[in-house]
């Protein structure tokens, strides 16, 4: 195969490539999810904490097993020199001038006063709250990319509005016209419509643009291609929404809102704080092995160019005396720390309650203004088919049918985003109660 023919099919392929990546992509809510799950950069870094937590717990029980050391070394011995108390009558004494030593030591702490205990149990909150903040994470990347959505659905919804408009308008253009060649139309009333064309044209520029900025944002959060134009999935607005009372809501909150279990673990943690200051001023006591192998052995005079072997097993116990003064301030700086995330527990559970409060509130409004809406479609629709009537039965002008038209679509743009504001303050409450 010639150079040329592959380079026309490397640019086919390529050009392929682009077109499949670029095509239109529907996408629901569900689906949304998932993809975020799989390649959010934010939830792949709470992984990763979650992951270090898990290496910290087994380091904190590692401490558990004993502590084993061993050492070898090979020395060169110079000779020695005796003197009498006063320094005098120094006496040459001849070493033997090869060194060595081994030893092989081992200690198992059975008692620390729970400190190692309290270490374990410290690591494993750590874990519960490495892994909380990975849930949380999840919730709150899955509500930004709610909202997002809802926009990019608005948006889309009012962009098709204003390009209905617009044909609207160049209806009444080319009747005004038609009319002022037949002399009943002014000029002024071809301006003034030309002028509102001009101005639905710039809104719906700036309602694609936002909505480019929001595809962006979108596929940008999801690691989807650049080139991915996300269709919000057109059911949305019929996804059947939970109904519950307010506190069912509240009740849901406090068995599933993170935040919540966050600042509970909280406590635990610096409940566990005080527990490690009061096992330092308590003894540890500890199981300790040893083996020696030295030489020459020194402690004689002349020296002995022998190896000395000895062993012992027993019990230690060491004690930190200075603690008890010492370690005053500490203990009581960890019983306030205690008080303190006891006192964030309780504004934190207050906080939820009043912003299941609020959004619940704020629901039952959507669901009011749903019903406002439904009702002013109904009222458009009626009068959509009597002018519409009367339009036919030239009783009625072509710009009356085109605003009964506009009313009409008006209409249909409100109830759509009435629906939307349900979803999404539908969604933010179990964005609240954490189980989004």
């Amino acid at each position: 195969m010639s150079k040329k023919k592959r380079l026309i099919i490397l640019c086919y392929t390529a050009l392929c490539s682009l077109y499949l990546y670029a095509q239109p992509r529907v996408m629901g809510i569900e689906e949304m999810f998932r993809l975020a799950d799989e390649n959010s950069e934010s939830i792949r870094i709470y992984k990763t904490g979650k992951e270090a937590a898990d290496e910290q717990l087994k380091a904190a029980k590692a401490q558990r097993l004993p502590d084993i050391n061993l050492s070898v070394s090979a020395s060169y011995w110079g000779n020695g020199r005796l003197w009498d108390r006063d320094f005098g009558n120094a006496t040459k004494i001849e070493m033997p001038h090869f060194g060595n030593n081994f030893a092989l030591e081992a200690q198992q702490v059975i008692y620390a006063g729970g400190a190692i205990n309290s270490g374990i149990e410290l690591a494993e909150l750590n874990k519960l709250i490495a892994e909380l903040d990975q849930q949380k994470n999840r919730q709150d990347i899955r509500f930004l990319l709610v909202g997002y959505y809802l926009d990019l659905y608005k948006l889309k919804n009012q962009g098709y509005v204003l390009e209905k408009n617009i044909e609207l308008t160049d209806q009444v253009i080319a009747n005004m016209m038609a009319r002022r060649e037949q002399g009943t139309a002014l000029k002024n009333d071809i301006t003034r419509y030309e002028l509102q064309k001009e101005t639905l044209k710039q809104q719906l520029t700036q309602v694609k643009d936002a909505c480019k900025i929001l595809n962006h944002q979108l596929v940008t959060t999801l690691h989807l291609p650049r080139e991915t134009k996300i269709i919000p999935d057109s059911t949305l607005v019929n996804i059947p929404i939970q109904t519950l009372s307010e506190q069912q809501w509240q009740d849901m909150a406090g068995k599933s809102n993170l935040t919540l279990q966050q600042t509970q673990t909280g406590v635990q943690i610096n409940e566990q704080k005080v527990k490690q200051e009061r096992s330092e001023r308590l003894p540890q006591i500890a199981l300790v092995a040893a083996e020696h192998l030295d030489g020459p052995i020194t402690i004689e005079v002349p020296v002995l160019d022998n190896n000395f072997n000895y062993w012992y097993v027993g019990i230690g116990v060491k004690y930190n005396i200075s603690s008890l003064f010492k370690n005053n301030r500490k203990l009581k700086q960890a019983r306030l720390n205690v008080r303190k995330a006891q006192e964030t527990h309780r504004l934190t559970i207050e906080q939820v309650e009043n912003a299941v409060q609020a959004n619940y509130t704020n629901l039952q409004t959507a669901y009011s203004d749903l019903r406002t809406q439904e009702k002013r479609v109904e009222l458009a629709n009626e009068n959509y088919s009597v002018t519409n009537n009367r339009y036919q039965n030239e009783l009625a002008l072509l710009t009356d049918m085109l605003d009964a038209s506009n009313a009409k679509l008006s209409a249909d743009l409100g109830l759509v985003n009435a629906r939307i504001n349900v979803i999404y303050h539908y969604y933010k409450m179990k964005y609240i109660t954490h189980t989004l």
